[in-house]
This record gives C-alpha cells, structure tokens and sequence, in this order.
C-alpha cells in the first residue's frame, strides 16, 4: 500500500482551485459534472494517494459560490486517510467507487456526466450505463492531464527534490561500477540508496545497460558482469511526494574508444540543442528536430528512434511528449526531459538525460538534474 507523503497534506485551498478550473471546462462543454477516475487526477484535485478511488466534480462548482461539494469516493483502506488530507469534499466509502458517485450523480440530477474514457473500460461503461439510464455518459479527455502540464511552486519544489536525490544516489553509486559488477547489482544499489537518501521509493525500474545491451534503449538489467571497455548506460529516478525524477548518464570503463567518445560528443551536442531549444511557445516537434537534425547529419538518424522527451510530474511519462509528430507547444513552468540518444545493435549505445523546467524568458530552462554532461571515466 503506497503512503501518502506529506507534500499532499495541508493543500486543500490548492485541491479545490484545481477542481475549480476542472469545473469551468466541464460547464463550458455543457456537461453537469466530471466523473474522474485515473487515479493519479484524483490524486491530483484532492491529495488522497490510494490505488481505489473516483471523484465527482460538479459544474456548478465553476462559479465564485461554487455548487455541492465534490464527492470523493473511496474504500475502507482508505477512508481514514481521506477523512484527514480531504476535509474540503464530502467523503463516500464504498468498494465500487465509479458506480458510487455515478448513483450519487443521477440522485442530484445530474443528466450528463463525462468520464476518462482513457481511465474506464468498456465493460465498467457499460456496467455504469446501465445501472443509470437517465445518465449520458460522455468522454471528458484529456482535461485533468492539460491541467497538470504546468507545475506551481510546490510541484516544481518536489520534482527538484526528487531529482536532488537521484543525483546523489548516482554520486553515492558510481564508484561501484567496476568490472565483474552486474548489471541487476547496480540497478538495485541505485534504488535502495535513493530510497536511504529519503525517497518514498523509485520512481521507475531503473535501467542499467552495458556494452551490447547499451543499443536497446529499455534494456532490463541482467546478471551480465561489467566488462573493461564497456559503456554503460544508467536511467534512473526518485519519486518525492509523488513527484517523479528523470535522469540518464552513460560513462566509460575504462579509457573508452575514439568511436565511444565520438559518439557520446554527438550525443551531448544533440542533448544541448535541444535543451537550448526548450523554451516557452516552442512547439514540441521543432523541439525534437533540433536534437534529432544533430544526429541526422551526423548519419546516425536511423540508431535514434525514440522521441527526445516527456513531460515529468505526478507520472514518470506525461504531457508534453516531444517526438516528430507530436502536438502542441510548451509554456512556462513546464519540467520535461531531453534525452537524445544513439544506438549501435551489438556495439553498444549511449543517452544522456536531464530533467529541467522550461521557464520564461530568453535564457535556457532550469536544469533540475545536475551530474556533469561530460564523459565520465570509471
């Protein structure tokens, strides 16, 4: 069961004006209320981490007087703990939280609700729609996600936290990698030093990729010993108060190769256009072209397949995405990675990536994951 960490405590005035501008796009769109059941949006307009919870945000609540409170259902694990971070809403303990607030939605007449058709399967639509015929059930989107694309203070506060302590572990760690060293040993001596360090845990399984298995850019570690003359790739992150930590270094055992070095050189030229180009207004594909157009001219288009980045929050993976044909530009206060990389099948490969907020103004974004962009030699 994940604890609920401190960050969301204490933020009911936050939680209700996030529900607040949910209800002003509910009311525009002409619906009654929201049925939000990703359980990282409900984390997100309430504070209650748990693995079972729905709420039920009403367009009334668009208004300065704002309209019945939102209704926050969720089990009995969890209902102590609502009860304490989630005063500001009425609480409903129930095991079938969905179909809970969507009976409480037809019993305030509430005709047309909309729901995270991304978050719900068919068969629970289907089992909703018909326990509640006078209901239409419509698709809210992506409207919780937009919310969260930009982080306030205390959001961004807790990313730098997050990747504050990923550094650390990395600094911690980096002298265990040695030859004969593998792979998983690594992995699971980053996780725990950023769990000794004061993490709530990691934020993902962190990848340790050496020689060959450097070209797979998701390699899950194996028992393959470090060899001298490896590259090895390490992707790793903390979560802090929920909040997620993205970063990935590839250093040398051992004096590296000219064609090492000269691929590791193009990957950081490629991660600093892109970095320079992360900016307010900027739109996420010319973002990635002017990483990737580094590495296409220097005739290793086809060894990057992957997009250069993501947005970071409350989920390791979240919006914006960068890549070739991705939609729309990015603004300010918005934490994203850049993380350009070259893959060479069975010689190896090398990612560098940071976490960093794209800030206003002409200068370049803040850079929240700190450990030196040149090659390290172990």
């Amino acid at each position: 069961m994940e604890r609920a960490p401190a960050y969301s405590r204490g933020m009911p005035e936050t939680h209700a004006a996030r529900r607040q501008r949910l209800a002003v796009g509910i009311a525009e769109s002409g619906a009654d209320a929201a049925l939000v059941t990703h359980l990282v949006n409900v984390r997100y307009l309430t504070g209650l981490a748990s693995s079972n919870a729905a709420l039920l945000v009403s367009a009334a609540d668009a208004g300065p007087g704002g309209g019945p409170a939102a209704a926050l259902a969720t089990d009995s694990r969890y209902a102590l703990a609502a009860a304490r971070d989630c005063a500001d809403v009425e609480l409903l303990t129930a095991r079938d939280v969905a179909g809970e607030l969507t009976g409480l939605a037809a019993e305030r007449g509430l005709r047309r609700v909309l729901f995270e058709a991304h978050a719900m399967t068919v068969a629970k639509h289907a089992e909703l729609a018909s326990a509640n015929p006078e209901i239409e059930l419509a698709p809210l989107g992506t409207a919780v996600e937009d919310l969260r694309v930009v982080k306030d203070a205390d959001e961004i506060a807790a990313i730098a936290t997050a990747c504050r302590l990923t550094c650390a572990a990395f600094d911690d760690v980096l002298p265990q990698v040695r030859p004969g060293v593998t792979e998983k040993q690594l992995a699971v001596a980053l996780e725990r030093r950023m769990v000794e360090l004061g993490a709530d845990e990691p934020g993902f399984a962190t990848i340790v990729a050496s020689g060959p298995n450097g070209a797979i850019p998701h390699h899950v570690p194996t028992g393959r010993p470090i060899a001298e003359g490896d590259l090895v790739t390490m992707d790793l992150g903390a979560r802090y108060g929920g909040y997620h930590a993205d970063m990935t270094r590839t250093v040398a055992v051992g004096e590296p190769a000219s064609w090492q070095r000269d691929i590791y050189r193009l990957v950081a030229a490629a991660q600093q256009a892109g970095i320079d180009a992360a900016k307010p207004s900027a739109h996420v594909t010319a973002v990635d072209a002017a990483a990737r157009d580094v590495i296409t001219s220097a005739g290793h288009g086809g060894h990057f397949g992957h997009g250069l980045g993501h947005g970071v929050g409350l989920e390791i993976h979240e919006a914006p995405l960068m890549h070739h044909d991705a939609a729309g530009t990015l603004g300010d206060r918005v934490p994203i990675t850049v993380e350009p990389g070259v893959y060479l099948p069975g010689k190896g490969g090398v990612r560098i990536e940071d976490t960093l907020v794209v800030r206003a103004g002409a200068g370049p974004g803040e850079l929240l994951t700190t450990i030196t962009r040149e090659l390290l030699v172990v």
